[in-house]
C-alpha cells in the first residue's frame, strides 16, 4: 500500500500595501481607494489595525485591465474606452443608466449635471463662480475682436478662470467638482451680454439666455433652453470628449482639460454644425419652401445640415425631445414647420432623419438668436459631460490615451537631405 501523500501547504496570498498598489496601477493612493468604493478592488486592514492591504493577484488583473486599449472583440483600430457615464443604445441613450430624455424633462441642467459627476442628484443645485475668476475672465473676453467666435471667447474665458483658481492643480474629486460648478457659470457669463436677464445664483439657463437674445424670455422659453443644456451634456466619446480624455489622461487641470475640449468642438462637424442648420432654416422662412434650399445646399456639394447621426438609425433622440418641447411655444412653430419641410424633401429620395442641430436651430431661428447661438449652447452644455469624463479619466492610468502611430513612410536608412537654396 502506497504512503499517503501529505496535504498541500495552502500559499499565503501575498499583500500590497497601498503605497505598493497604488505604484503598480501607476495612480495617486487616494485613487485605490476610490476603486475600493467602486467594488474594483478589495482591501483588508494591515497588522496592528495600521493601513490597508491589497491582494497582488487582484490589484494585477486590474492593472491588465486598465492597460487594455480596447475591449474584446473590437476592431483593433477602434480606440474603446472603458466608461460609466453614458450609454448609447438602440436610438436611446442614457447618463449612469437612466434615460437621458427623461432626466433633462424633470430636472434642471445643474441637477443633471451633478447627476453626471457624482451619481446623486441634488434638488436645486446652483453653480456659482467666485468674482476674481468672473472678473478674469471678463478682463479678458472684452480684450478679443469683435468678431472672435463664440468659442474663441469661451476658451479665452476657460483659461483667465484657471489663472483665477490657486487650487486647479489639485486633482481631487472636491477640487475638481468646485472647479467644476464654478467654471460653468463663468463661460454662461463669458459672450457679450445682450439683455440683463440673470441675477447671481440664477439657473444657468436663464444667465445665458441675456447673452443670446435681445428678446424678454418667458418661463416656458427658458425651461426649453434648460432642457436643450441637459439634452446635451454628454453623448458618449464624441471627439471633443475624446480630446479632454486625452488631456486628463496626461493629468492637466480641469481648465486645461475643457480647453481641449472647446478647441475641437469648433469644427464644422461637431458643435458648429447647429450654425449651418441655422442659416438653412432662415433662407427656408424667407424663400418660404425647403424644396430650392435643399437643391442648393446639395448642388453646392455640401450635406444637409441638422439630418442623419452615425450613432442612430432613427430619429436622435435628443431631437425628439426638443421638438416636443418647442411644440409648446407658440414662437416656435413657423421654425417647427420649416424643419418638417426640410425633412419631408429629403425624405423622398434619403432615409435621414432629424438631429439634434436641426431642434437647436429650430430654438434659436425663433427666438431671435443669432446663427452661432447654438455653438454656445452646445459647449456651455458639453462642460459638464467633459469634466465628468475628466473626473473619470484621473481615476485610471496615466498616459493611457497613447495609442502607437502606424508609420507608412519612406523605409530607413534614407540619405540626408540636399540642402537647396538661392545662388
Amino acid at each position: 500500500m502506497r504512503d499517503q501523500e501529505p496535504a498541500p501547504v495552502e500559499r499565503a496570498t501575498r499583500r500590497l500595501s497601498t503605497k505598493e498598489t497604488a505604484e503598480l496601477l501607476g495612480v495617486k493612493p487616494e485613487t485605490v481607494y476610490a476603486y475600493v468604493s467602486r467594488g474594483q478592488l478589495s482591501s483588508r486592514r494591515g497588522q496592528g489595525g495600521r493601513g490597508s492591504t491589497f491582494d497582488a493577484a487582484e490589484v494585477e488583473a486590474l492593472a491588465r485591465r486598465n492597460r487594455r486599449e480596447s475591449t474584446p472583440g473590437s476592431s483593433p483600430d477602434e480606440l474603446s474606452v472603458r466608461t460609466r457615464i453614458t450609454l448609447i443604445d438602440e436610438d436611446r441613450y442614457y447618463f449612469r443608466g437612466v434615460d437621458a430624455t427623461q432626466l433633462a424633462a424633470r430636472h434642471t441642467y445643474e441637477e443633471v449635471a451633478e447627476w453626471l459627476w457624482t451619481g446623486t442628484l441634488r434638488p436645486g443645485a446652483r453653480f456659482t463662480a467666485p468674482k476674481e475668476s468672473l472678473a478674469a475672465a471678463r478682463r479678458a473676453v472684452s480684450a478679443l475682436p469683435e468678431h472672435s467666435s463664440p468659442v474663441d471667447r469661451l476658451r479665452v474665458a476657460a483659461v483667465a478662470a484657471a489663472t483665477a483658481d490657486p487650487l486647479r492643480y489639485d486633482l481631487s474629486e472636491q477640487s475638481v467638482l468646485g472647479a467644476a460648478r464654478a467654471l460653468i457659470p463663468t463661460l454662461a457669463t463669458a459672450p457679450p451680454l445682450l439683455r440683463a436677464t440673470y441675477t447671481d445664483g440664477a439657473p444657468i439657463a436663464r444667465r445665458l439666455w441675456g447673452r443670446l437674445s435681445h428678446k424678454e424670455p418667458d418661463e416656458a422659453s427658458l425651461r426649453v433652453l434648460d432642457m436643450a443644456l441637459a439634452l446635451l451634456v454628454d453623448h458618449d466619446l464624441a471627439a471633443s470628449t475624446l480630446a479632454v480624455r486625452v488631456a486628463s489622461s496626461a493629468r492637466a487641470h480641469t481648465y486645461a482639460a475643457v480647453s481641449a475640449g472647446l478647441g475641437v468642438l469648433e469644427g464644422p462637424l461637431h458643435g458648429a454644425a447647429s450654425g449651418l442648420a441655422h442659416r438653412m432654416l432662415v433662407d427656408v422662412l424667407d424663400r418660404g419652401s425647403a424644396g430650392l434650399v435643399v437643391a442648393d445646399e446639395l448642388r453646392a456639394g455640401r450635406r444637409v445640415p441638422g439630418l442623419g447621426h452615425r450613432l442612430y438609425k432613427g430619429e436622435d433622440p435628443r431631437a425628439q425631445a426638443l421638438f416636443a418641447a418647442l411644440e409648446e411655444l407658440p414662437a416656435a412653430h413657423a421654425a417647427l414647420a420649416a424643419a418638417r419641410d426640410v425633412v419631408a424633401t429629403t425624405a423622398r429620395h434619403t432615409d435621414l432623419h432629424a438631429n439634434v442641430d436641426l431642434a437647436l436651430a429650430v430654438l434659436t431661428t425663433s427666438h431671435g438668436m443669432p446663427a452661432e447661438a447654438g455653438e454656445t449652447i452646445f459647449a456651455v452644455a458639453r462642460t459638464a459631460g467633459w469634466i465628468a469624463h475628466a473626473l473619470e479619466e484621473y481615476g485610471e492610468r496615466p498616459l493611457r490615451m497613447r495609442p502607437t502611430g502606424h508609420y507608412v513612410g519612406v523605409r530607413p536608412p534614407q540619405p540626408l537631405p540636399t540642402q537647396t537654396g538661392r545662388e
